[in-house]
């Protein structure tokens, strides 16, 4: 059993990579790739009578710390400068410009389609707001490099924005006053409790020596995600905020102490953190997206109500996107267009919200088939273009240092 178990997750691992380079070289969503495999196996396995009911209960855990790696990750490829000021703008208005109306647009389609309570519409319609960075980021490789980091601006605070909302809907339930004092008022002693945290995690990873250096800070991460989660915060704040100012160590440089930590192996030290969250985001991820296609039930995906929630959705998610891009000016319309992918962050928020059984009777084969259908057209964003080749591949983040987003283990983000 031990080495059954061994050589199932050391063989997943080696096919998601090779999934990884075949997805990057056709422009073609790992993500999806990934879900169809689970889909396929989970109807293989079924044919010999086996089921694995472990698998359930492990997608969600699994999936809320890629949630943890995703944002991290995304936060240490962001960089904040006077330079960048316009873009980090324009791409927050578009994140919360679409955010808005896309939630809006949805909550209304539940209410009338499906008959749900305004309450629980727009709770049902957050997930389905949230740009996820997990599929952007990657799809955006092989753009120009302004609209490339425009995509990880917009992704990365498209996450933050949609975790934020719906656990400040989900706690008020259906309450206005109660939203806005968690929404605001939690946000704020998260803010505080970041700015803490953001310091001190500077300091250690200014100070690391010895062979172990990184697990204890990502476990000390975790650990401070879960005790938010338990005080009923906004732990992504957190992770949002330390992730930065690791990048980012000019904006804590207020106190000569502070500056003084930033020696010449700093950026060495950081360096190396990056590439071991990216390797930790890629196994991760994989296994979530494997599980996920293995866990659901194709029959979901074949009802004619899931399929004209989908139709409708991805119309709308499109529809949405373009107003906002051309209302914003933003160059390279026709490719950013089909950047707007829901995954990882839109099953984990939809999962919540189905176990406080807040949407029952929601069809969950339209959660996948938006999944799957957003996620492959990221790749119309490529149309025309020749396969990609390494040369092709951006090396640069937005920081103009080696970026995780663009490693060869990143593409599963």
């Amino acid at each position: 059993m031990t080495e059954t178990a061994i050589l199932a997750a050391s063989g997943l691992l080696l096919f998601a990579y090779a999934i990884e380079h075949f997805g990057r070289h056709f422009r073609l969503p790992a993500v999806v790739l990934l879900i169809v495999t689970g889909l396929v196996a989970r109807q293989a396995l079924d044919a010999f009578g086996l089921y694995y009911h472990w698998v359930e209960p492990a997608v969600p855990v699994i999936g809320t710390v890629g949630l943890i790696l995703i944002v991290l990750e995304g936060a240490l490829d962001l960089t904040v400068t006077r330079e960048r000021r316009g873009l980090i703008v324009t791409a927050a208005a578009a994140s919360l410009l679409g955010f808005a109306v896309t939630l809006a647009g949805f909550a209304m389609m539940f209410h009338f389609l499906l008959r749900f309570a305004t309450p629980e519409a727009v709770l049902a319609a957050i997930p389905f707001a949230v740009i996820s960075s997990a599929v952007a980021i990657p799809s955006a490789a092989g753009l120009p490099a302004q609209p490339r980091e425009f995509v990880v601006y917009e992704s990365a605070l498209s996450d933050i924005l949609g975790v934020l909302v719906f656990y400040s809907w989900l706690g008020a339930d259906g309450s206005l006053p109660d939203f806005a004092l968690d929404l605001f008022g939690g946000g704020a002693l998260s803010l505080v409790a970041a700015v803490a945290a953001a310091i001190a995690l500077y300091y250690f990873i200014s100070q690391i020596v010895g062979h172990v250096r990184f697990l204890p800070l990502l476990a000390g991460l975790v650990f401070l995600y879960a005790i938010g989660k338990v005080l009923h915060l906004s732990p992504l704040i957190v992770i949002l905020v330390c992730g930065l100012v690791i990048n980012n160590p000019h904006l804590v440089h207020f106190h000569a102490k502070l500056r003084a930590l930033h020696d010449d192996d700093y950026d060495q030290t950081v360096k190396e953190f990056k590439g071991l969250v990216a390797e930790l985001t890629f196994a991760t991820k994989s296994f979530f997206f494997l599980l996920l296609g293995y866990w659901t039930d194709v029959r979901t995906m074949l009802s004619v109500e899931a399929w004209l929630v989908a139709t409708a959705g991805v119309a709308l998610i499109l529809a949405t996107r373009w107003m906002i891009l051309t209302g914003l000016r933003q160059p390279a319309v026709e490719r950013l267009v089909w950047i707007a992918p829901r995954g990882l962050i839109t099953v984990l928020l939809f999962l919540s919200a189905d176990s406080a059984g807040k949407i029952d009777g929601f069809p969950f084969g339209a959660v996948m088939l938006i999944v799957l259908a957003t996620a492959a057209m990221t790749a119309l964003a490529h149309r025309g273009a020749a396969p990609a080749t390494p040369a092709e591949i951006p090396t640069d983040g937005p920081s103009g240092a080696p970026a995780a987003s663009a490693s060869d283990t990143a593409a599963l983000k």
